[in-house]
């Protein structure tokens, strides 16, 4: 961890410069790429709470609600699809294309796009705009997907939406092929929600890759793009490299890209698009970055350079590099959709950025849920994930003992997951959720005796067993022990542990 400069008044770019330095130790065949391209730099208080909703109380709505999603549910679910936009633009031509009434900033990556996109959302209604944001998958309950405002949209406007578009869908349904999937209905929904609110700009997360993800009917004025690394293999490529070109999609001609940083390959493929459709790039390490950062009590506190600038005392409510990593790229996404950095030369106004930086959530995302023994839930369900959320923990938890709970996904890369945190678990706990594609429990405990040996293994079956028992091994060390319980593996298994934990 980096320390923040003194007061002893150094020159402001020499911390810049040494993180320029840091970071261009990278292959010498991106130089003719970078030449090619234009690149940033410029020369010269949001709504509270954790924006999880619980189910509606007026038991007519909550029925309504849950009609509408088993209409969904009775769809291709996200992880099966035929890789086209053809369907989703079929029905927003119908709609009378609602996704071109606002701009938007669309994200992709393999990590930290949600926190990211809430990082975006929550400084752009710091300066007073508007926002709609779009993201996936949800923690608990499926409106959480669809916000405007900072916050998601109520069940009922939720039911009115899906009820608005569903004749077209229909309509939609019976000229394709296929049907529209689960996740082609909710984005549409989502475009139409914020044409009707309407919003001033919209942040987009993508469902998966980029050029033929549903979201990718948008011609967005900025794209962000968070670390990118192995995930979804069997879609989007097994290297950096091929994963990188699929999301690369999102690049749109004469769009600003905020890159964050990236495998050298996948930077690679990155600004070989940014040069063909004449993109312009602000890339983290270079024009922009995380000065210094420390742990503070219930986050971090940041120093951040902008595209503008400098932005000192950055207090972040998150916990982990990663996360200041993310906040940096969502002030440059932020700050290059206002036009700093290319037709202005200034910072954004610190004390908004402040606010907005402090009001700053991301449930289930190294989330403190119980205290005495303390219980974190980490929605990490890949390697790079993991390695983030076990240095995050670490850092700023330092458990004397720490017992996971693990229920992961049966198509992930479970072993590496796993190994990444082999290093920190005392114990590991493993279980499953509700989701149709967990992985066995006893498949699970089998590769997790090898990782970490059978005498650290527990199976528990049941969710709520797992928890418990988890809990009950770090009270074994004693009240004021510092034992903790770290949940993670999915953001399904996060979300029903969050049920279970009594947050709703």
């Amino acid at each position: 961890m980096s320390e923040r400069p003194q007061n002893d008044d150094p020159d402001p770019n020499e911390a810049f410069d040494e993180l320029v330095e840091a970071e261009t130790d990278r292959d010498p065949d991106l130089a003719v790429i970078e030449a090619g391209s234009r690149t940033l730099r410029a020369q010269a208080g949001p709504p509270q709470g954790d924006g999880i909703p619980a189910r509606p109380a007026d038991p007519e709505v909550d029925r309504a609600l849950r009609a509408v999603e088993e209409e969904l549910a009775g769809r291709w679910g996200e992880t099966k699809l035929d890789p086209s936009v053809q369907r989703i633009a079929a029905l927003l031509d119908i709609l009378g294309q609602p996704q071109r009434a606002y701009p938007t900033i669309h994200i992709t990556g393999t990590n930290g796009k949600t926190s990211t996109a809430r990082m975006i959302e929550s400084l752009l209604s710091a300066f007073d705009l508007r926002t709609g944001r779009y993201t996936s998958p949800h923690v608990q309950s499926i409106t959480e997907r669809i916000s405007l405002d900072a916050a998601p949209i109520s069940a009922e406007q939720f039911i009115e939406t899906y009820r608005d578009i569903a004749p077209y869908v229909e309509m939609t349904d019976a000229q394709q092929e296929y049907r529209l999937s689960f996740f082609e209905v909710l984005t549409a929904m989502a475009y139409a929600a914020f044409a009707d609110s309407p919003v001033d700009v919209a942040v987009v997360e993508v469902g998966m890759g980029g050029t033929w993800d549903a979201t990718n009917v948008i011609d967005a004025d900025v794209a962000v793009v968070t670390p990118i690394s192995l995930d979804h293999t069997d879609r989007l490529g097994e290297t950096p490299e091929q994963i990188a070109g699929e999301k690369s999609g999102i690049i749109k001609k004469d769009a600003t890209v905020v890159l964050a940083q990236q495998p050298v390959d996948a930077a690679s493929v990155m600004l070989k698009r940014a040069v063909e459709v004449d993109a312009t790039v602000a890339r983290e390490g270079m024009e922009f970055g995380v000065l210094s950062r420390e742990v503070a009590v219930g986050g971090q506190m940041l120093t951040l350079r902008g595209l503008g600038g400098e932005y000192p005392e950055i207090f972040l409510p998150l916990y982990g590099a990663h996360q200041a990593h993310n906040a940096a790229v969502a002030l440059a996404a932020v700050e290059a959709f206002f036009g700093v950095g290319s037709d202005h030369a200034r910072t954004l106004d610190i004390d908004t950025i402040r606010s907005a930086f402090a009001a700053v959530s991301s449930p289930g995302r190294m989330e403190v849920v119980r205290r005495s023994p303390t219980v974190v839930l980490d929605a990490a369900h890949n390697p790079a994930g993991a390695r983030a959320a076990a240095e995050a923990v670490t850092e700023a938890f330092g458990f004397s003992r720490l017992v996971g709970v693990v229920g992961a996904s049966a198509d992930k890369d479970v072993r590496g997951f796993l190994e990444a945190f082999e290093p920190i678990f005392a114990e590991v706990v493993v279980t499953r959720n509700s989701s149709h594609r967990a992985m066995d429990p006893d498949e699970l405990a089998a590769v997790a005796v090898e990782v970490f040996g059978a005498e650290r293994v527990q199976v528990e079956p049941r969710l709520d067993d797992a928890l418990e028992a988890a809990i009950t091994l770090a009270e074994e060390e004693g009240e004021f022990s510092g034992a903790g319980v770290l949940v993670t593996g999915s953001v399904i298994t996060v979300g029903e542990a969050r049920l279970l934990m009594g947050r709703s």
